[in-house]
């Protein structure tokens, strides 16, 4: 088996998934190699043994890439052309470049590819790994605010139900559902939700709006202002990729992925980005860049930087509101 892509969780499911239909035929004796680490002949020759219990192999081979590469490829090759019948030999690859042995794989087993999965995919599997896994059933408000907190990372996702499941059985009152309301009390604001609650009032384009909501997150909330500035360049840097890109003609959903916009913000910057257009956003890039700068340095002060900038993009931002329309 061939598990390659940069999607742990996966690869991490696929391989359990394996081991437990071999285990439904029988006892498995499970070996980890690193490819980082271990010598190809270590691994093969671990898979052509016989163990002393005559339990069937199950290999699994860590960076692979690294294992399989250059002059170690054709000795690969010529094991998958004529594998040893005791054993399973997992290929685990964050990275992978592809030929003749994806072929080899493919024809005495399987290779699948762990990429990075959507947000819609993620909404759907959220219920079902809920009540699968964890035995519990979740609100749908609950699954999509629970999206919106963690993202599509299935890892978290997973870590975030089966917390969530076990408060929900703990209570009689909850019956095993997960609500709105435990989501909202267990899992915390991540980085990026604490830093969309200014973006998302400095996306309309209103000054006085945008400078009360900053001034609210620093004074109130006790943000830091380094967070602040990790917003407006994290915003920029999206605008200016995804001005770019949509520009060129990419499909916007593509552009989505590549950025991780998922919720609120997905729709919210993809319509911006194509109503300021590559230059702007540029302009808007290097002013995030050069403010930030100037308050690393210090060369003013890091919140009166912060609000000069905000009334800088607000105006861009309204700017390119009105031509649009």
């Amino acid at each position: 088996m061939l598990l390659h892509g940069p999607n742990h969780f996966l690869a991490a499911e696929y391989t359990a998934a394996l081991r437990d239909k071999l285990e439904s035929k029988g006892p498995v004796d499970l070996l980890h190699f690193d490819g980082k680490e271990h010598r190809v002949a270590d691994v093969l020759d671990e898979c052509r043994s016989t163990g002393l219990m005559m339990q069937h192999k199950l290999v699994v081979v860590d960076h692979a890439d690294d294992l399989v590469k250059l002059e170690n490829r054709p000795l690969v090759e010529r094991y998958v052309q004529s594998p040893a019948a005791d054993a399973t030999l997992v290929l685990r690859a964050s990275k992978w470049n592809k030929g003749k042995l994806d072929e080899m794989i493919a024809s005495v087993g399987i290779a699948i590819e762990c990429g990075e999965v959507s947000e819609e995919s993620a909404a759907r599997w959220i219920p079902a790994r809920a009540e699968k896994r964890h035995a519990a059933t979740i609100e749908p408000k609950a699954a999509q605010l629970l999206l919106e907190r963690c993202g599509p990372d299935l890892g978290r996702l997973d870590s975030e139900l089966s917390k969530l499941a076990a408060a929900a059985m703990g209570d009689p009152s909850a019956g095993g559902v997960i609500t709105l309301a435990l989501v909202r009390d267990m899992v915390g604001k991540s980085r990026e939700e604490s830093a969309w609650d200014w973006q998302s009032v400095l996306l309309q384009g209103h000054a006085g709006a945008s400078l009360a909501r900053l001034r609210d997150l620093l004074d109130i909330s006790r943000e830091p202002a380094q967070l602040m500035w990790y917003a407006a360049l994290d915003l920029s840097r999206k605008l200016q990729i995804a001005a770019g890109a949509l520009k060129a003609g990419d499909n916007p959903e593509a552009v989505a992925r590549a950025l991780r916009l998922w919720g609120p913000s997905k729709g919210a910057i993809l319509g911006l980005a194509r109503a300021v257009g590559p230059a702007a956003a540029h302009r808007a890039l290097t002013a995030a860049v050069e403010g930030d700068q100037r308050s690393k340095s210090g060369l003013g002060d890091a919140e009166r930087n912060l609000e000069r900038l905000t009334v800088s993009l607000s105006g861009m931002i309204a700017a390119a509101r009105d031509q649009a329309r």
